[in-house]
């Protein structure tokens, strides 16, 4: 099958940190042996993405790809533009639950021949899903060797922090306003609050294994890779029921998600503060949502695209593709429908 993936969100030398998860999963499509993948990887803002589809069409002049895979909601107008082949968006977060770029990705969905959300919570927010339009659950996943325990004396020694005193870690850019940097600031107090502004992927894991534990109280997740992350590496993770969070933390001893309550959250923390080295058990669970595997049912998604486009079936209220293969991400079922007034 030959891919070509189109984003603008992929790391870079100047942006180092945006969106290797999107990179994650373009290299572990090339690890497989069914696909020629292509990647047109371009800058964030609006005059990069009107220069994109006069790119792809220059670029790609006379050629044809079996799936054009459009990450973010307003990269599907340049692949759709450029006429490459059908176009598969996955949408995942900002894209649908931003104003400014809302109107943009809902847009083009209609001209697209699947949209998929990276998870069940977040595919409510795509207009029609499961009762006028086909909408898949296709999630990116994790770098497993990437994400993994380290000593937390040598991951503090390499950051330079105190070896002995307890950190906590906010996972993302404190300026990002639905990850609510202010309710970590809140349940922390005195305890030193470390944040992932501007640090390349390569050195994530060394902030999450210096931390006794990862803070994600986020208002709304389209996935919630963070916390995912965090048990990969065997560190508590503490997460609001959004997004995969209740999936993900489910069972985990020593993680925790919960509705938002600053005096309940202080108090399932305190454990993982006065302890030396808090661990979890969260490798197993992290394994589920690898980068593989997430290609892998990805794929799945494309093939069986393909087969209905071959045999003139075109079902608008197929709810979820093959759906039923993975319960692990709950995503059985109708998805519920939200208005765009609820966003």
């Amino acid at each position: 099958m030959r891919v070509l993936v189109v984003t603008n969100m992929y790391p870079s030398r100047e942006r180092p940190w945006f969106g290797p998860f999107v990179r994650d999963q373009v290299e572990a499509f090339r690890r497989r042996d069914d696909l020629d993948v292509e990647l047109f990887a371009f800058g964030p803002g609006p005059r990069a993405l009107v220069r994109a589809a006069a790119t792809l069409r220059s670029r790609y002049r006379g050629q044809r790809f079996d799936i054009v895979h459009a990450h973010f909601g307003l990269t599907a107008w340049p692949a759709l533009l450029a006429h490459l082949g059908p176009v598969v968006v996955t949408l995942h977060g900002n894209d649908l639950l931003v104003r400014r770029s809302y109107y943009a990705t809902r847009a083009a969905l209609p001209f697209t021949a699947l949209a998929a959300a990276v998870s069940r919570e977040f595919s409510a927010n795509v207009p029609g899903a499961g009762v006028t339009r086909r909408v898949a659950v296709l999630p990116v996943g994790i770098d497993l060797e990437r994400f993994r325990p380290l000593p937390r004396a040598v991951a503090r020694a390499r950051l330079g922090l105190d070896p002995d005193g307890p950190y906590l870690l906010f996972p993302h850019d404190p300026s990002r306003p639905l990850k609510r940097y202010d309710r970590a600031v809140e349940v922390a107090g005195d305890v030193p609050l470390l944040t992932l502004g501007g640090v390349a992927p390569d050195e994530v894991p060394y902030w999450i294994n210096a931390a006794n534990a990862v803070l994600v109280p986020s208002s709304a997740e389209g996935f919630g890779l963070s916390v995912i992350e965090a048990l990969a590496c065997g560190v508590p993770a503490f997460g609001t029921p959004v997004g995969i969070h209740p999936v993900a933390l489910h069972g985990i001893a020593g993680a925790y998600c919960a509705e938002w309550d600053r005096d309940a959250w202080r108090a399932a923390l305190r454990p993982q503060l006065e302890a030396a080295d808090p661990r979890v058990d969260g490798r197993s669970r992290a394994e589920l949502f690898s980068a593989d595997a997430m290609a892998s049912r990805v794929v799945e998604a494309w093939r069986d695209l393909l087969e209905d486009r071959t045999s003139g079936c075109n079902d608008p209220f197929n709810d979820v593709v093959r759906a039923e293969r993975d319960p692990i991400l709950d995503v059985r079922g109708p998805v519920p429908t939200r208005g765009s007034n609820d966003l």
